[in-house]
């Protein structure tokens, strides 16, 4: 169906930039071309070096945060300041030796768990002076037992 109120079109005609259907004005006079050519690209401004640069999308991180949601290094305990703790309860020679190495990587890398590792380190010695004293006490026990002798005469 036609609209009656607009003009009738010419099917023999194929020029889209006439908008008159009789063709008496000239081709693009008062009507823009069909086509525009593309607008030139923006490119992205970069800060002068030195500068801090702005996050790239979303809201600034709070103060302290990691603006991905991992944890900072800091926010971390080191493993073997843990199995230091953990282990002065079953082998103290083991976790004098964690301890010492734990308390040297945490002074590297500023990871949580100095405590730990203290504590690792002194349950760890607690346990080897405890060990030494009842071994010599033990021994103590032995020799005095193998130096006397019970004769059952009757």
């Amino acid at each position: 169906m036609s609209d009656p109120t607009q003009p009738p079109v010419d099917p023999t005609r194929n020029d889209p930039t006439r908008s008159d259907p009789t063709g008496s004005m000239p081709a693009g006079s008062s009507v823009p071309p069909a086509y525009e050519s593309p607008a030139a690209p923006v490119y992205p401004s970069y800060p002068a070096p030195g500068t801090p640069a702005a996050p790239a999308y979303g809201q600034p991180p709070a103060y302290g945060q990691n603006p991905y949601g991992q944890q900072n290094p800091q926010d971390k305990y080191n493993v073997l300041a843990i199995i230091s703790l953990v282990s002065a309860f079953f082998v103290s020679l083991v976790a004098v030796i964690t301890g010492h190495m734990a308390m040297s990587q945490i002074k590297k890398t500023g990871e949580k768990g100095y405590g730990l590792a203290l504590w690792g380190l002194i349950l760890g010695y607690l346990g080897i002076v405890t060990g030494i004293i009842f071994a010599f006490i033990f021994i103590a026990i032995l020799v005095s037992g193998a130096a006397t002798t019970s004769t059952f005469n009757s």
